[in-house]
């Protein structure tokens, strides 16, 4: 069976094709930079003959052409995988926000995509953008099933406890106020992994998400109990552009005290905070060159960056009542060693002891980093979001 993934963005589509159940990816690409100057599309396919790569610089003006580029490569004679668009037989995409309506993995119906707008405000950067990936691959791949798997669904599990605000009940029973918390693909591919490398189900997990977007998932038994992400994709870590957890008065300061509308400190909030709003620079790996230079404000990012993520590990290993490992994951998590180490430092109380030799060294795959006494395990491992909805499309329709 063959599935494309599907992950759209506000101006990008991730995608894979992935054959199920061997999970063979046959190719692998991005669309960025939709409806803007330099718009590229990146395409890798894994042919009989060889690997072919193709980097093409294109017009793209919205999410349907980028698709439909995508299309004609995956049927192209000469670098295609498929000779018809309905050799795809399902489509699966990747849906931030699905509320307490989806707690699964759900077809795609009308009444799902209805159910699907209705969710546009509490995830108002995201959801529009995962529907119009729908659309627009019905009109495309009009033979295969189209799945939509939620970034908020693996938390569905937390108890109320978790969940619930300390505001009016009316504002979650009549309005859906609560944590949702997000990453959730993530969270439970890697959470998955690290259960499968330890080779039992019971479990205290800690799953640490740091890309762009930054969250932490506790997980009990395969299962999450709670997680730094709220109602919106916006609290918890710092992040890229988003500020983490603030004092609510801020808010009201901003616009009481200083004149600003809300759609104006939400677009600070969401878009001109965080490393960016720290530093100048939303990418880590700008920030890191600005660290080796001594630079005070990229110094105070990085250590107020990793001081959060203590913060939270700390109140999980309470919630979890105890700690079998922490997971880091994603663009930073995976690769930025810098970050895993100044949050591991003087965490031996917990029993995370870092062997800062296995740290600085890029291995591929789950890999450990901690001391062989350390009685808290730390693991690095990929994760891999289009391979986990693969995986939970062949589960719902295969």
């Amino acid at each position: 069976m063959n599935i494309f993934v599907i992950n759209s963005g506000s101006s990008s589509i991730k995608y894979q094709l992935i054959s199920m159940p061997e999970a063979k990816v046959i190719c692998t690409g991005m669309v960025d930079r939709i409806g803007l100057e330099g718009a590229k599309l990146e395409y890798r396919a894994f042919l009989d003959s060889g690997e072919v790569r193709k980097v093409l610089e294109l017009l793209i003006p919205d999410h349907a052409a980028g698709l439909r580029e995508v299309a004609k490569l995956l049927t192209d004679p000469a670098v295609g995988v498929i000779s018809d668009p309905d050799q795809v037989h399902v489509v699966g995409h990747r849906v931030v926000h699905g509320g307490e309506r989806f707690s699964k993995t759900q077809l795609i119906t009308e009444e799902a995509k209805a159910k699907i707008l209705e969710l546009f405000p509490l995830a108002p950067l995201h959801n529009p953008a995962n529907y119009l990936g729908i659309e627009v691959a019905e009109r495309i791949f009009t033979q295969a099933k189209q799945v939509a798997v939620f970034d908020t669904a693996f938390h569905q599990t937390m108890p109320e406890v978790a969940f619930r605000m300390a505001i009016p009940n009316e504002f979650y029973t009549k309005h859906g106020i609560r944590a949702y918390g997000f990453h959730g693909t993530s969270h439970k591919y890697v959470s998955e992994q690290a259960m499968e490398f330890f080779g039992k189900r019971t479990s205290k997990i800690i799953t640490i998400h740091l890309g762009n977007g930054c969250s932490m998932a506790a997980v009990r038994d395969g299962k999450c109990i709670d997680s730094s992400m709220g109602l919106g994709p916006m609290n918890g870590l710092i992040m890229g552009t988003r500020t983490g957890d603030i004092d609510q008065s801020v808010i009201f300061h901003l616009v009481n005290q200083l004149g600003y509308s809300l759609d104006e400190v939400n677009t600070i909030l969401n878009k001109k905070s965080g490393m960016l709003g720290l530093t100048g620079f939303s990418d880590m790996r700008d920030i890191r060159k600005l660290y080796d230079q001594k630079e005070k404000a990229a110094i105070l990012a990085y250590d107020m960056y990793a001081y959060h993520i203590k913060k939270f590990i700390g109140s999980f290993a309470a919630v979890l009542n105890g700690l079998d490992a922490i997971v880091f994951t994603a663009g930073v998590g995976e690769n930025d060693a810098l970050t895993r180490k100044l949050v591991c430092q003087n965490m031996d109380f917990l029993g995370i002891r870092l062997d800062e030799a296995k740290n600085e060294t890029r291995q591929k795959g789950l890999h450990e980093i901690n001391t062989s006494e350390s009685p808290v395990k730390i693991l690095v491992i990929p994760t891999n979001e289009e391979l986990e909805i693969a995986r939970q499309c062949f589960g719902l329709v295969g």
